[in-house]
């Protein structure tokens, strides 16, 4: 069967589905999604009825109902309908539209008085517009990526809408090969901890499973993508599980090879790796090494990010569904579940995964529709980690901090911007707010602050009880006073010859940022103290540290180096992670339902992983293996 065959049969076949009162202007594949234009429907009452449940389950596609183009109301017209029908008290801070979607997004302080009682201005809206209004709250920290990538959206919609008319096409062409053959290429990340990326293939489609960079080597920053089994042109989607570098730092990579293909992750993902990414390219001009992609890399990367929801099926190849859910790992991370065929076969990705509720985030999922085979990180999945509890390593971190304090000392905490530094605002916060400790500044630098903006624009994402603290009590600990932003080269020198304070600075690995100017600074003098809170990758100047380097060189702006001596004390508070230790990974797989018949094991140093794998062998009776890079597993 033809592509056009096949899209005209699925056209048909809605056609059939609906009820004759529907007049269908036109269908469109706009991506996953098929979008039914009409022109005479009642888009709320086909909302509110069971014809889109109906049709979903008749054809297992997402099909959703829009207006007709020619229906909606000019913009400037919509916007200022929408201000005079809402309360000033709503407090709007911008109206934008949508045009691929039919969608108003409307941005207020107070959502719900623009919702209305039982949602009556929305009806409004949407019966005297024809725009789909959605309402989402703004932020109380401003992020220049979130308004970076939404300027960027508004200028590129119609290159928008045709990206998503060249992915439906693709996604939504027939199957040519009814036998299935699922196999797993290792082209990063095995054996190791870095550069994450897996080739998941069928004789239909290609789908690629993170693609990151090596950040602690950069003789081994790629993936294998040289291997005969990848090939760009052949590559349906890409799904990204978090906004970590190892995991998502060449994305536009590909971009600038010929990729034009999708990319899926959460919306707090899509905004968290722009930033990394765009970060990334700084850092490589600041110290002298050519970038593998560019801004316009970036962009495009962007512009083919298609943002979905924890728990939402999607279609993202002819024979290929895409659910996420919750990994518990750093905000919007998201393990993966794809369905294969016609219910055949069933593969979980956890990605780097953390099954604990944490103050941050609620833990990660363990209930899915049907599990096959499982592939699960192993950072922490040797016999000797055991990393201690949280309340633990809060009790330690309020010594540390007391006893540097009091002794006059600075405390610097090297962080990653996301996820570990979010943790420790949360903390230290309630540390000054409830006297645990002395009442000093807190100096946050790097990408800390923007990714805290990300945070706050994305409440619906963070754990239940810090939801209800920012939504409802009011108290949202990351606008707190007690927090001071670093944006100068003369305040770092400033904090650095002045008082006892506590420093939390990206890169959490010591490997480049503001962190190595302060390490530099105050590494001398045994008064201070350096707290590590997040896995050090073998390689890093924070990996040598750790292990109790007494020394390290440090290059400055001109090219002069310097070798600096360590006496500050130094601390490792293991229980700050955002992984999984190797008890919680085994609670993880006895509660995992249904349970995986396979366990593949990656993300985590050789020693680790094979341990890790052989301990699910013995103990939980399954079929594991710890594979290489460049090995290839067949699944099925």
């Amino acid at each position: 069967m033809s592509f056009e065959s096949e899209l005209k049969r699925i056209m048909d076949e809605i056609v059939q589905n609906l009820p004759p009162e529907i007049n269908v202007k036109k269908i469109e594949f706009e991506g996953p999604e098929i979008a039914v234009y009409s022109e005479n429907a009642d888009v709320d009452a086909i909302e509110s009825s069971t014809i889109l449940k109906d049709l979903a389950k008749t054809m297992r596609k997402r099909v959703v109902f829009r207006w007709n183009v020619d229906k909606r109301k000019d913009p400037a017209e919509t916007e200022s309908y929408i201000r005079n029908l809402v309360n000033e008290d709503a407090e709007i801070t911008s109206i934008e539209f949508d045009h691929t979607r039919g969608e108003v997004i409307i941005e207020s302080g107070k959502p719900g008085l623009v919702i209305g009682k039982k949602g009556v201005n929305l009806k409004e809206i949407r019966t005297n517009t024809f725009w789909q209004p959605r309402t989402i709250r703004t932020p109380p920290l401003h992020s220049r990526t979130i308004q970076l990538i939404r300027g960027m959206l508004s200028k590129e919609r119609q290159t928008q809408k045709d990206i998503l008319l060249k992915i439906g096409k693709r996604i939504h062409r027939p199957v040519l090969f009814k036998d299935l053959k699922i196999r797993l290429s290792a082209l990063g990340g095995f054996r190791e901890v870095g550069r994450s990326c897996i080739l998941m293939q069928t004789r239909d489609s290609n789908i690629l499973l993170d693609v990151g960079l090596n950040v602690g080597n950069p003789n081994e920053r790629f993936p294998f993508f040289e291997i005969p089994e990848f090939t760009i042109r052949d590559l349906d989607a890409v799904i990204i599980s978090h906004a970590h570098l190892d995991h998502c730092g060449l994305v536009p990579f590909l971009y600038k090879y010929g990729y034009r293909g999708p990319v899926y992750s959460t919306l707090p993902t899509r905004n968290l790796s722009t930033m990394l990414q765009l970060d990334f390219i700084q850092i490589c001009e600041k110290e002298g090494y050519p970038s593998p992609y560019s801004k316009r890399d970036v962009k495009s990367t962007v512009l083919h990010t298609i943002p979905l929801s924890w728990g939402k099926v999607t279609d993202i190849a002819p024979d290929i569904k895409l659910t996420l859910h919750n990994s518990g790992h750093i905000l919007g991370s998201s393990m993966v579940h794809l369905h294969f065929g016609k219910g055949d076969y069933n593969f979980v990705y956890t990605g780097d995964f953390k099954y604990q509720k944490t103050r941050l985030l609620e833990k990660a999922a363990v209930k899915f529709p049907r599990v096959e085979a499982l592939l699960i990180e192993s950072t922490y999945g040797g016999p000797q980690d055991r990393i201690p509890s949280r309340q633990e390593s809060e009790r330690e971190l309020k010594q540390i901090l007391n006893s540097t304090l009091k002794r006059g000392g600075k405390v610097l905490i090297p962080v990653l911007a996301v996820g570990r530094a979010q943790e420790l605002l949360i903390v230290l916060e309630e540390y000054i707010s409830k006297g645990f400790i002395d009442k000093v500044p807190i100096f946050i630098d790097g990408l800390i602050s923007e990714a805290t903006a990300i945070h706050t624009a994305n409440p619906d994402f963070l754990s239940s009880d810090l939801r209800e603290k920012i939504l409802h009590q009011g108290k949202n600990p990351f606008l707190s006073d007690y927090f001071e932003t670093v944006s100068a080269q003369e305040e770092r020198l400033n904090i650095i010859t002045g008082g006892p304070c506590i420093i939390l600075a990206t890169s959490g690995m010591l490997i480049g940022g503001p962190s190595v100017q302060y390490l530099k600074a105050l590494a001398e003098d045994p008064n201070n103290a350096l707290i590590f809170v997040s896995y050090q990758v073998s390689g890093t100047l924070g990996s040598r540290v750790q292990k109790g380097f007494k020394s390290f060189n440090y290059v400055d702006a001109k090219g002069r180096t310097q070798l600096v001596k360590i006496n500050l004390k130094i601390f490792t508070l293991e229980g700050f992670s955002g992984h999984s230790s190797r008890s919680q990974i085994s609670q993880f797989l006895r509660r995992i339902q249904p349970r995986p018949k396979k366990v593949l094991v990656c993300h985590g140093e050789e020693s680790k992983a094979i341990s890790l794998s052989t301990m699910i062998h013995k103990k939980l009776r399954k079929s594991t293996a710890a594979p290489k890079n460049l090995e290839t597993v067949l699944l099925k």
